[in-house]
């Protein structure tokens, strides 16, 4: 829509935005070149950030209109003509003291009542406020509160918008909605209902009614668990193997698989809200006390923690260990929720350890490797099915800073990085159907590097090839390049697989792999032309 400004996707941003847009109009001399709405949810409102936002508007007095969408409680008592009155009273600019105005009234009640709230003083005066209008928070704050008002009753809500609009200075339009409305399955399956339904797939529902699951037919080979799911089972055994190891998320439990551990060991779990830096300053503070934390949010929204993990875990040096689900490109999401720069942004810090898993079963050795280091740790792993490797019955330790050869070669060898791995290992098998027969290796950590696998496979080939889900700026195959020149390192033609320098669409992850290069068949092509004879080593995608 030509009214939706802005295109990032995550949580608590609108409000700041809206001030900014405001702002701007007054700034360039057109104050009333438009009017501006921020829409944000209940969820998105326990973010630091719209409090930021509503502090600012409020002191500057920016005139602009938040309707707050609520469907994550029921609101019942603030209804009625009392309701509606306050609301008035607070949309007049006639009554722009109204509070003063309703101390006023309480004190000049009769019978000697109205005395009676002058000695008891102001604190009785608030409370008695307080309840009769719960927008009490919002007007401290010099916002003008409507609500509550029926988010499905358009009428309702249009007239709403109006007297807001009117009143020429920050207001919310407190609105209660039921999520799925209409929807049964959805409406009556209580908070579970909702979060089944929140991102319904194309053709789940038909007739008004769920589609029914294709039953899976008796010769069908089962799925490998997802990532997430693999993630979450080894938290509840590190958690029972070691009572001070917690999970923390940022209103992802689901996404990140920390509901398994909130259901198996609801003592160990935390969920800050959609706070994804007091999600690491908790963190840190667990940590200082000994305690063992994880903290399990997507790559892309670990970015808004950044300050965090730089001044409060890396600075001291904590053992916090933060687990980055849907590293790489995830897909329908889009560009905001695609993890592609975690390796760069968290490859510069002091004291920070980075590892990522080729396979599910790795996946189990690194976290436990990761509880056990005695410093911050960035774990990234993909989202979706593991590869189908068994998983163990009991982790092992991995030495930090180790990588792993898993397939001898000659002339070539690709080193991948987590999900690089896999890549790496199909590229080399239709290399080999040409006669060319690379080494592939696991890095395993991109900081600390293997420094003497590295020295190892630049000795023998004539390639190396770097192959990462990540942005190469920063990246690990910028690690590695870095390494072997500081080293002094005989440095062989180096390739560098990785994400391109610009935002990607969204799409199916295959789809999107494909048009960046990020596949084995395109990996392959890129080392034919650069061992044929004469042949240059192609930019890449």
């Amino acid at each position: 829509s030509e009214h939706d400004i802005m295109g990032a996707g995550h949580a608590s941003t609108s409000i700041g935005y809206a001030v900014g847009l405001k702002e701007g109009m007054r700034l360039l001399g057109h104050p009333d070149a438009g009017r501006v709405v921020a829409v944000i949810g209940d969820g998105a409102m326990t973010g630091g950030v719209a409090f930021e936002a509503i502090h600012q508007a409020g002191g500057l007095g920016t005139p602009i209109v938040v309707v707050l969408n609520d469907n994550g409680m029921s609101i019942a008592p603030n209804v009625g003509a009392l309701s509606r009155y306050f609301n008035r009273v607070r949309l007049n600019p006639r009554f722009w003291h109204a509070r003063e105005g309703v101390e006023g009234r309480l004190s000049q009640l009769p019978g000697g009542i109205g005395a009676r709230f002058e000695r008891l003083g102001p604190q009785l005066k608030e409370s008695i406020k307080a309840f009769w209008a719960p927008g009490l928070f919002w007007e401290e704050l010099d916002w003008a509160y409507v609500g509550v008002v029926d988010g499905h009753d358009v009428g309702a809500l249009r007239r709403a918008l109006v007297e807001a609009f009117a009143a020429q200075r920050p207001v919310v339009v407190h609105i209660a909605t039921v999520k799925g409305k209409g929807f049964a399955p959805a409406e009556e399956g209580g908070l579970e209902g909702m979060e089944t339904w929140h991102a319904a797939k194309p053709n789940s529902i038909s007739g008004g009614a769920p589609v029914a699951a294709k039953p899976a037919s008796a010769s069908a080979v089962p799925k490998p668990p997802t990532y997430t799911q693999v993630f979450g089972d080894a938290m509840v055994r590190e958690i029972r193997r070691d009572r001070r190891v917690v999970g923390i998320t940022a209103a992802m439990n689901t996404g990140t698989g920390l509901d398994i551990v909130q259901k198996a060991e609801p003592e160990h779990y935390f969920d800050v809200g959609i706070a994804e830096q007091q999600a690491v300053l908790f963190a840190a503070g667990l940590a200082l006390e000994g305690v063992k934390p994880v903290c399990a949010i997507y790559s892309t929204f670990l970015q808004r923690a950044f300050d965090q993990i730089v001044h409060d875990v890396a600075l001291q040096d904590l053992n916090v260990v933060f687990a980055m689900d849907r590293a790489g490109l995830v897909g329908d999401d889009g560009p905001t929720h695609h993890g592609v720069f975690d390796i760069a942004y968290l490859r510069s810090l002091p004291n920070m350890t980075l590892m990522a898993p080729r396979d599910e079963a790795m996946l189990v050795h690194l976290l436990h490797t990761a509880l056990r280091h005695d410093g911050p740790v960035g774990l990234r792993y993909p989202r979706g099915e593991g590869v189908g490797t068994p998983l163990p019955d009991e982790p092992r330790v991995i030495e930090i800073g180790t990588g792993e050869i898993l397939r001898e070669g000659r002339r070539v060898a690709l080193l991948g990085y987590g999900a690089g791995v896999p890549k790496a290992l199909e590229a080399a098998d239709l290399l080999a159907e040409d006669g060319i027969d690379p080494t592939v290796a696991d890095a395993r950590f991109a900081k600390p590097l293997d420094a003497a696998l590295i020295a190892q496979l630049c000795a023998e080939h004539e390639l190396l090839v770097t192959v990462e889900e990540g942005v190469l700026q920063g990246g690990f195959g910028s690690a590695v390049w870095e390494h072997c020149n500081e080293q002094g390192i005989p440095t062989p033609r180096i390739i560098r697989v990785g994400l391109p320098d610009r935002y990607v669409t969204h799409g199916k992850p295959a789809l999107l792999h494909a048009e960046v290069g990020f596949t084995g068949p395109a990996i392959a092509e890129r080392i034919r032309v650069a061992l044929a004879v004469g042949g240059e080593i192609p930019a890449g995608a």
